[in-house]
């Protein structure tokens, strides 16, 4: 919802969201079919699409209207594990695998979280309750010492590739219906 509200205020285009939300389809259609030869070779893919998470964090520093200070910060938390992936790819491995079990466990709850606070004014608050118990379950499954494994590793960066493309589209077309509604109710005041 913050997002929704920042979007909304700044005149972001809702498309861009699509754009962005296929973007990690991709990014995620990608990752699920990596070849797993080698561990340094999935600290690099990892390194990638925690780049890309740290960058659109960066973004929504730049957009949001509170919370700014803590999109900086994960923006930057993000970009610095990216690169340090990219440096030392072996040994960030169990790492990266701890990490992103984390923020699948910190992610969903905060999806779970915004699920129930924005059901009266999201029609599809559901989704975010579904996708945030999918991120929760496989943010404890990533905490067990079967998730450092190569395989499941890569598992869980598809799956976060491909909450964030969900969580992206679903943004975009909440915004597309406020901004439908701000022209039917100048002054962005819709009514029920």
């Amino acid at each position: 919802m913050d997002s929704l509200i920042a979007a909304r205020r700044t005149n972001v285009p809702w498309w861009l969201f699509i754009v962005t939300g296929f973007a990690w389809f991709v990014i995620a259609w990608i990752v699920l079919r990596f070849d797993l030869r080698s561990v340094a070779a999935v600290a690099v893919l990892a390194g990638i699409v925690i780049l890309a998470a740290g960058l659109a964090e960066v973004f929504n520093a730049f957009v949001a209207p509170g919370w700014r200070w803590l999109h900086a910060t994960l923006g930057m938390v993000f970009v610095v594990t990216g690169f340090v992936a990219f440096v030392d790819p072996g040994g960030t491995f169990a790492i990266l695998a701890a990490f992103i079990g984390w923020y699948l466990l910190f992610k969903g709850m905060l999806d779970i979280v915004l699920a129930f606070a924005t059901k009266q004014d999201n029609d599809a608050w559901w989704l975010g309750l579904i996708v945030g118990i999918i991120e929760v379950g496989l943010g404890f499954w990533a905490a067990g010492s079967f998730g450092r494994s190569a395989a499941l590793l890569v598992v869980f960066i598809g799956a976060i590739a491909l909450t964030r493309g969900i969580t992206d589209i679903v943004l975009a077309f909440q915004m597309h219906k406020l901004q439908r509604s701000d022209v039917v109710h100048p002054g962005g005041m819709a009514t029920a």
